[in-house]
C-alpha cells in the first residue's frame, strides 16, 4: 500500500494544512500555532512541491494477473523479475523514465528523446513458466535493434531467465522476461 502512496502528495497535503493553520493562527493572534504552522508548514510544502516536480508515476498493469500466474510467480520468479515488477509499479523520484539506466546500458537509449518508454507490464504463464512482460512504446528503436540486443537483455536480467521480443502494432514492443522454471526465491 505504501508503494502506491505519493510522497509528493503527502508533503503537499501536510505542508498545506500546516501553512494554512499558520495563517489562521496569525489572523486569530495565536503566536505559538502561528510559529509552528509557518516554521514547519512552509518547508514541508516546498519539499512536497520539489518531489512533485521530480515524480515518476507507477506503471500500470495492462491486465489483471490471474491467480494461477500469481502462484507461479511465487514458485518461479527470479529476484530480478520481482525487483523490476516492484520498482516500476511504485512512485519514483529523480528519474526521467522507468528503466532509463537499464535501457542506456543495453544500448537501447541513444538519446533521451529516442528512449523507448515503458507504458505497462503484465504477468503471464508462458509454456508453463512465469513471464513478466514489459510493454514498451518504441517509435525510434527498430525491431531489428531489439532483436540484436536479445542476448544482452538475457545476460543483463539473468541468470534464470530468457528473453523473448514480440512486436505489437503501432511501435509497441513487448519484452517477455521468462523464468527458466527453477525457484530462485523472492
Amino acid at each position: 500500500m505504501l508503494r502506491q502512496l505519493s510522497l509528493a502528495r503527502v508533503g503537499l497535503t501536510v505542508g498545506g494544512l500546516l501553512t494554512l493553520m499558520g495563517f489562521v493562527a496569525y489572523a486569530t493572534d495565536h503566536p505559538t500555532l502561528n510559529l509552528a504552522g509557518f516554521f514547519y508548514g512552509v518547508p514541508i510544502l516546498l519539499g512536497g512541491l520539489a518531489l512533485k516536480a521530480a515524480e515518476l508515476k507507477p506503471i500500470p498493469f495492462s491486465q489483471p494477473t490471474p491467480p494461477d500466474v500469481l502462484a507461479l510467480r511465487e514458485q518461479q520468479a527470479t529476484s530480478t523479475q520481482n525487483q523490476i515488477r516492484k520498482d516500476v509499479t511504485r512512485y519514483r523520484y529523480g528519474q526521467e523514465a522507468h528503466l532509463d539506466d537499464t535501457l542506456a546500458r543495453l544500448g537501447l537509449s541513444p538519446t533521451d528523446e529516442d528512449r523507448p518508454l515503458l507504458v505497462a507490464i503484465r504477468e503471464e504463464k508462458f509454456e508453463g513458466n512465469y513471464a513478466l512482460i514489459l510493454e514498451f512504446n518504441s517509435p525510434f528503436i527498430t525491431l531489428e535493434t531489439w532483436n540484436d540486443k536479445q542476448e544482452k537483455i538475457e545476460k543483463f536480467f539473468g541468470p534464470g531467465i530468457y528473453a523473448k521480443i514480440n512486436p505489437q502494432e503501432d511501435n509497441q514492443i513487448d519484452v517477455a522476461l521468462i523464468s527458466l522454471g527453477q525457484a530462485e526465491g523472492n
